[in-house]
Parts: C-alpha cells; sequence; structure tokens
C-alpha cells in the first residue's frame, strides 16, 4: 500500500491543474519532498519512485514556471507519464523493479528472496508500467492529434490508474495467500 502513496505528488498535481498548471507543479514537488524527506527520516533511503517524483517535479515546474509557461497541461501530463513508464522499464531491465521497495513493505522478510517475491515485483512493475503506457498514448492523442477530448484523456488515465490501484492493493494478499495453500 506504500505505493500509493509514492503517488500523492501525482494525485496533488491533477487536483491542482484546474486551478495553475504552474501552482500543482509547485504543489507536487512540495508534496514530493515531504514524502522523500519523511522515507529518509524514517527508514534513512530515498525510494527510486520518490526520486523520480522530486526530479520530475522540479524540473517541470521550472521549465513551466520560466522556459515555457504555455505548456497545455496535456504535455505537461504526457510528460510525467513518459517518466514514470521510463522508470518503470529502466527499473526493470535493471532487475531492480521499482516495486520491490514497496513490496518489502508488504511481504514478511522470509518471502524476499524466493522466484515468488522476484516475479511479483516485476508483475507489479509491469503493470504500473502498462498504466503509464496507456496514460501517456492517451495524453499524447489529446495534446498533437487531438483525437480524445480532454475530459476522454483523463477518463482513459483515471481507468488506468484505478486498475493499476485495485491490482496492487489485492495482489500482495493473493500472493500470500497461494503461497500458504
Amino acid at each position: 500500500m506504500g505505493i500509493l502513496l509514492g503517488f500523492v505528488p501525482f494525485i496533488v498535481f491533477a487536483l491542482f491543474t484546474g486551478v495553475s498548471v504552474s501552482l500543482a507543479l509547485w504543489l507536487a514537488f512540495a508534496a514530493a519532498f515531504a514524502i522523500g524527506i519523511r522515507d529518509f527520516l524514517h527508514a534513512k533511503m530515498i525510494r527510486m519512485l520518490d526520486i523520480t517524483c522530486l526530479m520530475l517535479f522540479a524540473m517541470l515546474a521550472i521549465y513551466t514556471g520560466f522556459i515555457q509557461p504555455s505548456l497545455p497541461v496535456q504535455a505537461v501530463r504526457m510528460i510525467a507519464d513518459v517518466v514514470l513508464l521510463l522508470l518503470a522499464l529502466v527499473s526493470m531491465a535493471r532487475r531492480i523493479p521499482f516495486t520491490e521497495e514497496y513490496v518489502r513493505d508488504e511481504m514478511p522478510e522470509p518471502f524476499w528472496g524466493t522466484p515468488q517475491f522476484v516475479r511479483a515485483t516485476y508483475v507489479l512493475s509491469t503493470v504500473w508500467a502498462t498504466a503509464f503506457l496507456v496514460m501517456a498514448v492517451a495524453d499524447g492523442l489529446t495534446t498533437f492529434a487531438h483525437h480524445l477530448s480532454f475530459t476522454l484523456d483523463v477518463a482513459i488515465g483515471l481507468a488506468a490508474l484505478a486498475l493499476a490501484i485495485g491490482f496492487t492493493v489485492r495482489y500482495p494478499s493473493h500472493l500470500l495467500a497461494s503461497r500458504q495453500a
């Protein structure tokens, strides 16, 4: 469930984009900073997702604030989705899926070294990568091709997130149950 906390900056961004893209980006950066500091003070580590959110929202806030203030919200969303997709793909390619840090929090320590644990981290990372891909494509179709309305783009993004969240919430308990059977 800790992975959902890692996505709070994106939720903050989504909630405030109707007010101002720039404000939404700075608030998302502040949320990413607060979550990163909280984790660092608690566990003396910063997770890949936290570092990615921190850097992403800092750079987007600076870029849209000072270099390209007219960047449409769909383009900003697409950039964020592509960065998250790259995080998921690169972490899996490096054989350290970004979800591993969160799955450790949900599973007992004896489970960590098992093939089921490794598989679980890849399955969860793949589910999230798929959600990010769907969101990025929808944002791209809205931004560049104008094939989707912004409302449909948001609906597709929310559906992809809801499916990924639902899977993430249920999957660890499914693994534990299947391991005990």
